[in-house]
């Protein structure tokens, strides 16, 4: 056992698949009481090897989970890779004293891991997002008969089957069929093919970035140049531009007529002389 287990973890199933297949196979299942057992070490002791023996003896496991997703396109090495990683997670939290098996609490952690690797790379576009779409998805993508799209009853069934609407299988069924397209032209090709990249109609022209660091640029230039006029006034006609112009509740002229106690008219004579220092300030 001890060999078997030294040549899985020399390799990987991205890399050989047909090998790591062979000999994660060639690893004996354990027994109840060797689970237990190891299972207890792992968990009162903290023990490592304990915990090394528990993944290894169920990676056969995660195959067989891994070929059941084999229809979405997706590497099965890779697949391999993510359930793996929630085996670890799974026997990383079993508990032997509930009196369950390692294989049947883990195919939740394993199947998760899967799940979410399917949702990351089957479309650049996510087709689902919520809980309620993903149950929808892969009772979909099982259900189906055939490639084609499905009959007003088969769509009926199905949206009995998983009370949902009618619409909802429909509208998954689109996103399940649409087709992921490259922003840019494929290598290679030629000037009839590039026209068609969404890289030629999808630009965004208001988005070039030496506009944007001018814009930027203009902004912070014209923001100093406005506070350092701004500094050349007096406190009063300082006050009265930033209450008239640089504030969300802006005052009118009889409220700072009041408040400094001349009239309306002399605030707008001289809200009127700051504003024509400060055009003159910032244009010099």
């Amino acid at each position: 056992m001890g060999t078997s287990l030294q040549v899985v973890e020399n390799l990987s199933p991205g890399r050989n698949l047909d090998a790591y297949m062979q000999s994660v196979t060639a690893i004996p299942v354990l027994s109840v009481e060797e689970e237990r057992s190891l299972g207890e070490r792992l968990q009162f002791d903290g023990d490592v090897e304990a915990a090394r023996r528990l993944v290894m003896s169920h990676l056969r496991f995660v195959v067989h989970v891994a070929k059941t997703y084999s229809g979405y396109g997706l590497p099965l090495g890779d697949l391999i890779q993510e359930g793996n990683v929630g085996l670890m997670k799974a026997v990383k939290r079993f508990d032997p004293t509930m009196g369950v098996r390692l294989v049947s609490f883990a195919v939740h952690w394993v199947k998760a891991e899967m799940h979410e690797f399917i949702l990351r790379n089957w479309r650049i576009v996510k087709v689902a997002t919520t809980k309620a779409q993903r149950k929808l998805f892969f009772n979909l993508r099982s259900k189906k008969k055939g490639l084609g799209w499905m009959t007003t009853d088969e769509v009926n069934s199905i949206a009995e089957d998983l009370g949902v609407e009618a619409k909802t299988v429909r509208q998954m069924e689109g996103r399940m069929a649409s087709i992921d397209t490259a922003f840019d032209a494929p290598e290679g090709a030629d000037d009839e093919q590039a026209a068609w990249a969404p890289a030629h109609f999808l630009e965004d022209k208001s988005a070039d970035p030496s506009l944007q660091v001018e814009d930027s640029n203009w902004e912070q230039d014209s923001q100093r140049r406005l506070m350092s006029a701004m500094s050349e006034l007096d406190e009063r006609s300082k006050d009265i531009l930033a209450r008239r112009w640089l504030t969300d509740d802006k005052a009118t002229l009889h409220e700072l007529a009041a408040e400094y106690g001349v009239s309306a008219e002399r605030i707008r004579q001289l809200e009127k002389n700051a504003m024509k220092k400060i055009r003159v300030s910032m244009e010099a």
